[in-house]
């Protein structure tokens, strides 16, 4: 989540000599008083480097490797699997293919060569349950206990986090060694860094869909409705007890 301020100060001395703090801070887009706060605490955040690195042109997963608990990063990088790349195609783009495949089995069949047409791009990243869905489909089935273990956190801390579709980049990193996937990809779901920067190919999420059948598209899109459809009971739950409790104190 931070790395030792004295440590991005020699990053930083490496990277763009010459420029002061003012500078940096200007072409990168932060506020001054951002940097100065996290200097005086001794630990500058993982989004602080990754805006001066974007700013500075270099290659991000690069940058951060240069500090020592990320070192291994560009050597940990791999392509998502196929279930990664579903886990990150949101709920409305599922429904949109599922519609889409239901109307091409009425009209002639699309060009030799072609799978399902479409005529929409897929939803950046993150979606609103990015977190949630790559933790559960990386696996396995205990992962959540198994990362709270590894990062000595309160199980229940990292709920609220993955609740939040929230994940800290060092916990995104320590859930990637657990399941054994690329140690960049948690860093692309949680929003850290983007698909581009991980080395993702492009259109891989769009061909993972496009290959998915049509039988399993429909079951994960339907579990990914029962999902939605308990969060919004819990609010509607917690908007009925504010509104009571404001009735009994009015």
């Amino acid at each position: 989540m931070s790395v030792p301020a004295k440590a991005f100060q020699q990053w930083l001395h490496r990277c763009a000599p010459g420029l002061s703090s003012a500078e940096v801070c200007r072409i990168a887009g932060i506020k001054r008083s951002t940097l100065a706060q996290q200097m005086v605490r001794g630990k500058v955040s993982i989004s602080t480097i990754v805006s001066i690195a974007r700013a500075l042109g270099l290659d991000v997963v690069g940058a951060l490797a240069g500090f020592e608990k990320y070192q291994d990063l560009p050597d940990g990088a791999a392509q998502p699997t196929a279930a990664e790349l579903i886990s990150q195609v949101s709920d409305m783009d599922l429904l949109r293919e599922i519609l889409s495949r239901q109307g091409s089995t009425e009209n002639p069949p699309p060009p030799a060569g072609s799978t399902f047409p479409r005529d929409w791009a897929l939803a950046p990243l993150p979606h609103r349950t990015s977190v949630r869905c790559w933790i559960d489909a990386v696996g396995p089935v205990d992962l959540r206990q198994r990362i709270a273990k590894e990062a000595a956190i309160a199980p229940q801390n990292l709920s609220s986090q993955i609740s939040a579709n929230r994940l800290a980049p060092d916990l995104a990193i320590v859930a990637a060694r657990i399941a054994g996937v690329g140690l960049t990809n948690g860093l692309v779901v949680t929003g850290t860094i983007t698909s581009v920067e991980a080395g993702w190919m492009p259109g891989s999420r769009t061909a993972a869909l496009q290959a998915m059948p049509s039988a399993a598209l429909v079951t994960l899109a339907a579990g990914r409705l029962e999902n939605l459809g308990r969060t919004l009971r819990r609010f509607d739950a917690d908007n009925e007890q504010a509104a009571a409790l404001w009735e009994n104190l009015g």
